[in-house]
């Protein structure tokens, strides 16, 4: 017997619903939101570069005149420009029915550091995150059945948090960086769905993955650092990945399936989670230490001077 395979044609209906997508002008982002905005919602890129972001909502808007798609100016690795988009946002009065927690870099060659001092990855996939949802958070449950999704990976995998030195002032190293942060975003994840029941909260939070996708990332990252990684990643990415569109569908899958769940953790169903179609799977053991993630939300509380109100822990 055949076995279903969901695909972005059964996303529901997301007329009357509006969506955030940090990073989405290329990508996973990206096609999120094309799918999302053909599904009938109204959906703002949340990008840091705007010209960049306007091609990509001219790129929506010549297969989908009619989509409802706008701009707003993100920089995730700097807290006064997360500060700025969340009021501009929350001034409008609007209430967001999908955050979804994309944007980020990877692997980069040599250690760098965000506006706010932060090692750019940590700072960029979780603390901005981190602190735009606190932010938005009004907005968020302010809607009749909010979903707030994070992107995590597969690079979680024997990810460890430097709780002494989370910024990696010492003996950097691009992988085990970014494994810290992709650990990061499930600890929030799923902390932040515990909170929310706490406080029976109508929102829900989850988490998701690509497996591995062909998208920019991998010259944004690795691929720019010359020597034998950077020629070899090109055949790597040949051999194991799917196109960002495929790599898209776990979230827009957690976007909108009606059966996903909050604290849900959603990715392709293929050979180690590398490729395929989203089903529900299963983080690695240490995603969900409790005691863990709630010293690293402190710690992120700490940082970034947000705190989640209301929230109980």
């Amino acid at each position: 017997m055949a076995v279903n395979k969901w695909t972005a044609a059964e996303i529901p209906s997301q007329a009357g619903k509006l969506a955030l997508i940090t990073g989405a002008n290329s990508g996973i982002g990206f096609h999120a939101a094309m799918e999302l905005a053909r599904a009938g919602a109204a959906v703002i890129l949340a990008c840091r570069d705007l010209q960049k972001g306007a091609a990509a909502r001219q790129r929506i808007l010549q297969e989908l005149p009619q989509a409802a798609v706008e701009l707003l100016q993100l920089d995730l690795a700097n807290l006064a420009s997360i500060r700025g988009a969340a009021r501009e946002f929350l001034t409008s009065g609007r209430v967001l029915d999908l955050l979804v927690n994309n944007a980020g870099v990877m692997a980069l060659p040599e250690r760098q550091f965000t506006d706010n001092g932060f090692e750019k990855q940590i700072g960029t996939n979780h603390l901005g995150h981190f602190a735009l949802t606190s932010m938005l958070l009004p907005a968020v449950q302010a809607a009749p059945h909010p979903r707030i999704v994070t992107v995590s990976s597969i690079a979680h995998r024997g990810g460890h948090i430097r709780f002494d030195d989370l910024n990696w002032t010492r003996d950097y190293k691009p992988w085990p960086a970014y494994r810290q942060s992709k650990l990061a975003n499930l600890y929030f994840a799923f902390e932040l769905e515990r909170r929310l029941r706490r406080t029976d909260s109508n929102a829900i939070s989850l988490a998701v993955h690509p497996g591995v996708a062909n998208t920019n990332l991998f010259q944004a990252g690795p691929g720019q650092g010359g020597g034998l990684l950077a020629k070899t990643i090109p055949a790597f990415i040949a051999l194991t990945s799917q196109t960002d569109a495929q790599g898209a569908l776990p979230t827009l899958y957690g976007a909108s399936a009606p059966m996903v769940r909050g604290g849900g953790y959603y990715g392709p169903d293929g050979f180690r989670e590398m490729r395929g179609y989203p089903v529900e799977v299963k983080a690695e053991a240490q995603a969900y230490d409790e005691a863990a993630a709630q010293r690293l939300w402190k710690l992120s509380e700490q940082l970034t001077g947000e705190i989640f109100e209301g929230l109980k822990r």
